[in-house]
């Protein structure tokens, strides 16, 4: 519960309508007297989600306006971004339907308390300072061309672990959020049923049926992910190599932050390793060489600083979402089909074992 200054909402709506306005009633819809008063300056335990009746005489006439946000409770609706978007939604919808009320306009509450217009906007945008640097996929392809890393190699991949283990010590209650982002896992269009939806038909590596089994062993994962709400931690969302800018030593910068401040740290971890298997397929066939000494740098790193041993009973459907993404022949098309079937055994492999051994991955590649 916060307050509606009604000075601020008069100038809100000056603006959307370009005229003088002078405010008659603001209450509760539904719970308006026959006898209103003169409304007060500011209209104290004003509730986000509870829809308001406001009147007010504009170029003369009469006007009644339903106030309404959203409630924040469950239902996809957790974040003030899903909010945004779905009255976003409804402004650009409504009036294309006949018979269907008219949006007037759809706007934000700052800080201050005053209301924003956002109605004539069409498209939104994000400012960010430049970062510098050069990013992390840079030092794999070098390993991969070379054959060898250096101590810089090891150090960096330290770093990128003790980033993981740092922020995911910060945890969460919220149960809801939890389950959220392990059903998001499935469903989502950049999770593992938009990938499987972006693979065409006719491919010689993978078929229909294969993509079908994929998600069914995942349905399964997420039922037994589902009571384990108290891993919900801080999390990147996309902690690849690509997203991670190093300067000089091991000082880097992360970009590109998704899906939400909450999640399973599982996550992050499969998204950073994966790539050390990816890099290693293309130059050996399996892991090996200076990509399996990284691989299990970070992971012994990880454990040894988290103590996180559940992480291993909570990995195989995140793999299995990675997975879809390298082996992807729109994200990824002139990779062999020598390294995306060795991929996709690795997904299914994985998906079949109830506790995951790092130490093991060659296990998994092969059928």
């Amino acid at each position: 519960m916060t307050e509606l200054q009604l000075d601020k909402l008069s100038k809100y709506l000056r603006d959307v309508y370009q005229t003088d306005v002078e405010i008659q009633y603001v209450g509760e819809l539904g719970k308006r007297k026959a006898r209103v008063k003169k409304p007060r300056k500011k209209l104290k335990g004003f509730g986000y989600g509870v829809p308001y009746q406001v009147e007010f005489i504009a170029d003369g006439k009469l006007k009644r306006v339903i106030l309404e946000t959203m409630q924040s409770t469950g239902f996809g609706h957790d974040h003030y971004s899903d909010r945004a978007q779905t009255l976003l939604w409804q402004h650009s919808v409504f009036n294309r339907l006949p018979k269907h009320a008219r949006s007037v306009d759809v706007g934000a509450f700052t800080k201050e308390g005053s209301l924003k217009s956002l109605g004539d906007c069409i498209e939104f945008f994000i400012m960010m300072d430049m970062a510098q640097g050069r990013p992390y996929f840079r030092d794999l392809d070098r390993i991969r061309e070379r054959g060898r890393m250096s101590r810089l190699d090891l150090d960096r991949c330290q770093a990128l672990s003790d980033y993981l283990a740092a922020i995911h010590r910060m945890k969460s209650h919220g149960a809801g959020l939890y389950l959220r982002r392990i059903r998001e896992l499935l469903g989502h269009g950049e999770c593992i049923m938009g990938l499987t939806d972006s693979y065409p038909e006719g491919l010689q590596y993978i078929h229909g049926e294969d993509l079908c089994e994929i998600e069914k062993r995942c349905v399964e994962w997420r039922w037994k992910l589902k009571p384990k709400t108290h891993r919900l931690a801080q999390v990147h969302g996309d902690y690849h190599p690509w997203n991670v800018l190093f300067r000089d030593g091991v000082d880097f910068t992360v970009l590109d932050r998704s899906r939400g401040e909450w999640g399973e740290p599982a996550d992050d971890l499969t998204a950073m390793t994966i790539n050390y298997i990816f890099y290693s397929l293309q130059a050996y066939g399996q892991l090996s060489g200076p990509f399996e000494i990284l691989f299990n740098r970070f992971w012994r790193n990880y454990l040894d600083k988290t103590g996180d041993e559940e992480m291993l009973e909570v990995v195989q459907p995140f793999y299995a979402w990675r997975g879809l993404v390298i082996a992807s022949p729109i994200w990824y098309p002139t990779l062999s089909s020598r390294v995306r079937i060795k991929l996709f055994n690795f997904v299914k492999n994985t998906l079949e074992t109830d506790r995951f051994d790092w130490g093991k991955i060659n296990s998994y590649i092969e059928r």
